[in-house]
């Protein structure tokens, strides 16, 4: 692989190595989502997730009313979208009817193998671009699963007492790092906005990441939301916790045929790349463009809240072979598993909506 420039941002190498359309890992389609795969995602270990999330649509769609929009953000393999779907035109007939289930992917191979998945739902599934969505048009809930982490982000390092940023340089025959001076006044004044400031209770050496596209991104999802909700499931920290002197070496992770690692110049264009998301960024800057922080939990109480714990207990019904009811709970704890996609963030803004909590955000008792 030939990057486009000899010395450039993380972000832009970052950028190029996951979604170049013809180098990159997400552009060239070799992403696989799957137990066998580079990584597992919550959609890909049983129909339930995207089941549950469909109740919480369609709980939206009853305050919102008519029409309604589900527009997910990079939809992966299109498992999801599928399931949720065909739960809705079961459960819920009357608002999957008036139900637009749109999708936005960068990438042509992935699109295809949403178009696969559903075909099934005709016309009911869309596919769109940015650009083809009028400003102010979208009433509904904006949705995405694990896509802000794999944002390009920009690398940093607090070194001989200040801030500096962290290059990536191609010799002609492989990559290595170089510090220089921060390339842009938006590192700085992200920090500043946080209140994080680097002292001598920093080691030497700590680096960290800044994930200034998910900005652009909350920008870009405001101008597009006339009504309706910004539903965000991820896995990452506040910023105290991201930003604490004792992550000295951030968060980047690399996965592979499910392993992962900390080197992103190991396989390139054929690994992912990703970094936590920083929660309190992503709050603090969708206030600034008229998104109302609406709640904010973890993905295990979400899930309960919506009925994953009422289908735990079912499988107690004597119903299910044996091998079925242990493969289910199996994938269902791990859907709750504190130590993994339970701890998952899950963030819900909105714009020109109540302030009523939603089912998925209630405190249990």
């Amino acid at each position: 692989m030939t990057p486009p420039a000899s010395r450039l941002t993380f972000a832009e190498f970052m950028d190029w190595a996951l979604y170049d359309p013809d180098q990159g890992y997400y552009g060239q389609g070799r992403v696989q989502i799957q137990t066998q795969g580079d990584f597992v995602t919550a959609s890909t270990l049983s129909a339930d997730f995207g089941e549950l999330l469909a109740e919480q649509w369609a709980e939206m769609g009853e305050r919102l009313g008519e029409p309604f929009t589900v527009l997910e953000m990079g939809a992966g393999d299109g498992t999801l979208a599928q399931a949720g779907l065909r739960y809705l035109k079961t459960q819920h007939p009357e608002f999957f009817q008036s139900l637009t289930y749109a999708i936005l992917e960068i990438s042509p191979a992935l699109r295809e193998r949403q178009r696969r998945a559903l075909e099934e739902f005709g016309e009911k599934a869309v596919w769109l671009i940015w650009d083809e969505i009028p400003d102010q048009s979208l009433r509904g809930c904006c949705f995405s699963n694990e896509l802000v982490d794999a944002f390009p982000v920009h690398r940093v390092i607090w070194q001989g007492g200040r801030l500096q940023e962290i290059y990536t340089v191609w010799d002609g025959e492989s990559f290595r790092e170089e510090v220089g001076a921060l390339s842009t006044p938006d590192l700085s004044q992200y920090f500043q906005d946080l209140g994080v400031t680097f002292d001598e209770t920093y080691p030497e050496g700590y680096r960290t990441e800044v994930n200034l596209a998910a900005r652009r991104w909350l920008a870009q999802v405001s101008r597009k939301l006339s009504q309706g909700y910004l539903l965000t499931i991820d896995y990452g920290y506040s910023a105290e916790k991201y930003y604490h002197p004792q992550r000295r070496q951030g968060t980047l992770q690399c996965y592979a045929q499910n392993r992962y690692h900390d080197n992103p110049y190991l396989q390139v264009g054929a690994q992912d790349i990703t970094s936590h998301v920083n929660f309190t960024a992503l709050e603090q800057w969708g206030e600034t463009y008229g998104l109302k922080t609406l709640g904010f939990t973890r993905q295990a109480l979400f899930l309960m809240n919506l009925g994953l714990d009422r289908r735990l207990a079912a499988l107690s019904s004597g119903t299910y072979p044996l091998g079925e009811l242990l493969s289910r709970r199996e994938a269902l704890h791990q859907l709750i598993d504190p130590q993994g996609l339970g701890n998952f963030g899950v963030l819900l803004q909105g714009k020109g909506v109540g302030a009523d909590s939603l089912t998925g955000f209630q405190e249990r008792r």
